[in-house]
């Protein structure tokens, strides 16, 4: 069996490299201030023991980090509390409440390159293309992955934030197959927001706005973004763990997602 790492590095440095059209940073990039063993880490060992660094091996503290994350940053799960309140008519769960059991399925890889354009929907015929082409049968309580192509950019490139994405009617689709754990390669499920506000103030229809998540209302689904290495994995038989931080009462959590191959 081949493990393969499904999630994206977490990396203080990429603030300095996403395109500088990008305005909030807070689901790509983490605050960490490290403290090394062999700097600040002397300080804090020295304080907590009363001692001095003459009576530390080789002078040394410890290693630390002090991290300030955003609970939807990285690739991350989102729980149904992330769409709403209620779901399916019912109080929705936070990232705590879903059960790991949940959390590890088996999964698919559907590859909808070049069935949508950037920023544009992935549609329902697109991903029933895709759905034929990999021939494996959604089984319930599965996970569907889908393989955009956006492995081909980085964040500082433009194209990185202009990704296809996902509907209400494309979304409640693959969850009326039986799906339960819905992922995606992108930076979101949905379109870029700039590319959805710039319809809804063109047409004044509220059913566009953020409508991929909104359907989570209606049937309960666990979204996942930021995937990488789907390249790596074959179109089916192979299982997922989702397994995010376990952060009471939230919305979502950063998550370490592996493919047991």
């Amino acid at each position: 069996m081949k493990l393969v790492d499904l999630t994206r590095l977490l990396d203080p440095n990429d603030a300095d490299r996403i395109h500088p059209s990008v305005r909030s940073t807070r689901v790509l990039v983490p605050k960490i201030h490290y403290i090394a063993p062999d700097h600040e880490g002397i300080d804090v060992v020295c304080q907590a023991y009363g001692c001095t660094q003459h009576d530390l091996p080789e002078g040394e503290g410890w290693g630390s980090e002090d991290l300030q994350i955003a609970s939807h940053l990285g690739t991350h799960v989102d729980a149904p509390l992330h769409y709403g309140s209620k779901c399916e008519g019912k109080p929705s769960r936070t990232i705590t409440d879903i059960d790991l059991s949940e959390l590890y399925c088996d999964a698919i890889v559907l590859d909808v390159r070049g069935k949508a354009e950037p920023g544009g929907p992935i549609t329902i015929d697109a991903l029933q293309s895709a759905l034929a082409t990999n021939g494996a049968r959604v089984t319930p309580g599965c996970a569907i992955l889908l393989r955009t192509g956006q492995e081909r950019y980085d964040l500082s490139q433009r194209e990185f934030f202009t990704y296809p994405g996902m509907t209400r009617e494309s979304t409640l689709f693959l969850s009326g197959l039986g799906a339960k754990v819905l992922g995606t390669d992108a930076l979101g499920w949905d379109r870029p927001i700039n590319m959805m506000k710039e319809v809804f103030q063109r047409t004044r229809d509220k059913r566009g706005i953020w409508d991929g998540h909104y359907a989570g209302r209606e049937r309960e689904i666990f979204i996942v973004q930021q995937l990488v290495n789907l390249a790596s994995l074959p179109p089916s038989g192979f299982k997922v763990a989702f397994f995010p931080l376990k952060l009471a009462r939230c919305s979502a959590a950063p998550a370490r997602v592996v493919a047991f191959v």
